[in-house]
């Protein structure tokens, strides 16, 4: 009995939910085990682990779905993952390049709204507001 949980107790040792627990065997990244006739389910102490790993994944980026194929390619297949995170990381550069482009037409807004105060008009909801 000791290598088997319940739901509960597989939660507080993963850190995590219950319902992040149901909602990962809903989209079928954990099985979820047989019901007894009496009392609860039990899941294996290598879930842990495997929701452990689904978070440090998401942490790093990954959409489910992209863990889900992490997960199935399975620890043999460095170069496929490896490609995978190449990826990911690309993405993850682009997101960094966009979001700069978006703080610097920011800023800009911001310095004009501050030179142009006395006007009685702001110039960030002029630019909002523009359909051009």
């Amino acid at each position: 009995m000791k290598n088997v949980m319940t739901i509960g107790q597989l939660a507080r040792a993963a850190d995590v939910n219950i319902e992040t627990i149901r909602y990962y065997q809903r989209i079928a990244l954990l099985s979820e085990p047989e019901k007894p006739v009496k009392g609860y389910r039990l899941y294996p102490h290598e879930f842990v682990s495997r929701i452990r790993f689904i978070r440090r994944a998401q942490q790093l980026g990954f959409k489910l779905q992209e863990v889900a194929e992490l997960l199935q390619l399975g620890d043999g297949q460095c170069d496929d993952v490896r490609s995978r995170a190449e990826q990911k990381r690309a993405q993850i550069n682009q997101q960094i390049n966009d979001l700069k482009n978006l703080r610097q037409t920011l800023d800009a807004l911001i310095k004009t709204c501050h030179a142009d105060s006395a006007s009685g008009h702001c110039p960030i909801i002029e630019t909002l507001a523009d359909n051009n």
